[in-house]
């Protein structure tokens, strides 16, 4: 039956969702304050590319007081080439997404032996086998554990990640499934690259982990549902935002048009998901939006006609830790379930925007 085909059902009909059962964070444990990031930046440059000017100003406007690093902070400059940066990857996500999966489990009372499907993303290192495949081994998931490793999605992974795996349990809805989100931003920094896409990003991104346990509907346990999910994208939109793959690894493609492009589409996204379900934006009560960088949030601010403080869980995740792309916006989720502020009943709008161009937007329930 095609999805436009769906029987008409009695509006007080609510058919059983997958609950999302724990979220844990896990950041490294280097922090290190945004004018010292921007200090070692500017005195690197400035060695090599003389004007670097206009670096403060690009670090101040995007709001960010400090970051979490994979690494200290001296030993970056020793990664002069991709396989070397890669390899620190490589390590820093193995431990950084195992104290994440550890703490989500740990949250919703269960084990690594009861996870029956494990969804990774990321898009800032590569490996095979993949981390999802190295942490399921170290802590012991069963053989038969299926595994998804996503690359590519970039800032929108955190939302898509959490879609896909509420499509598997609702499919499944005895069973499972863990997502694990793991960015490791810095480690992908072009140390020659002063083009202004390059400049913001170094103010911008940070790294970190978050990890989602998602339970189906007959699984027994508390948090919200995933009431829905809706992925959009848009088309002739591929150079606004992504990777360029060169010889030191990942080059950074930023357009300055993608708030514009937020500002003109994502209101009729999110009308459309909450027509799907017969609501309204008026609805909702809790709105977790992606930490884009200021202009972002702006325009997500503008896009739906939020009130100021809407977004302000956002607003501080940027400031306290930067962008940690797909993992962003599961940092937000998390602080709103550690605040245990939603009451039986309210709405949530969870949503990212990321390379593609596209939105991913899920829709929960508490």
């Amino acid at each position: 039956m095609a999805s436009d085909d769906r029987p008409d059902l009695p509006a007080e009909f609510e058919p059983p969702a997958p609950r999302i059962r724990g979220v844990g964070l896990a950041l490294p444990p280097h922090y290190v304050e945004q004018q010292v990031l921007t200090d070692a930046l500017r005195d690197y440059w400035a060695a090599r590319h003389g004007n670097t000017r206009r670096l403060e100003e690009f670090h101040r406007a995007v709001r960010v007081r400090g970051r979490y690093l994979a690494l200290p902070l001296a030993e970056y400059p020793a990664l002069d080439t991709f396989a070397k940066t890669n390899h620190a990857w490589s390590r820093a996500a193995m431990q950084t997404g195992e104290a994440a999966v550890r703490a989500a489990l740990a949250q919703a009372g269960l084990e690594a032996a009861d996870v029956d499907h494990f969804f990774f993303v990321t898009v800032t290192g590569i490996s095979t086998p993949s981390i999802d495949a190295r942490i399921a081994s170290s802590l012991g998931m069963r053989r038969g554990v299926k595994r998804t490793p996503i690359f590519g999605l970039g800032c929108v992974g955190g939302a898509a990640g959490l879609a896909r795996a509420a499509d598997y349990v609702r499919a499944f809805p005895d069973e499972v499934a863990l997502f694990l989100s793991v960015e490791l931003c810095s480690l992908t920094m072009q140390r020659d690259d002063l083009s202004l896409a390059n400049l913001i990003a170094s103010g911008l991104f940070g790294d970190g982990a978050a990890a989602v346990v998602v339970a189906g509907a007959r699984r027994a346990g508390y948090g919200p549902r995933v009431i829905g999910s809706q992925s959009t994208l848009y088309p002739d939109s591929e150079r606004l935002m992504g990777w360029d793959i060169v010889d030191s690894g990942f080059k950074l493609v930023l357009s300055p048009r993608v708030p514009e492009v937020v500002r003109q589409n994502l209101g009729a996204d999110v009308d459309r998901l909450l027509a799907a379900h017969g609501l309204e934006r008026g609805a909702i009560h809790h709105w977790i939006a992606h930490t884009g960088g200021p202009k972002v949030l702006r325009a997500i601010e503008s896009a739906l006609d939020l009130p100021c403080d809407a977004l302000e869980r956002s607003w501080r995740s940027l400031r306290e830790i930067g962008n940690l792309s797909s993992a962003s916006v599961l940092f937000v989720l998390g602080d709103l379930l550690a605040d245990q502020h939603p009451r039986p009943g309210e709405y949530g709008m969870l949503m990212a925007l990321g390379p593609g161009f596209c939105s991913e937007l899920v829709l929960l329930k508490w």
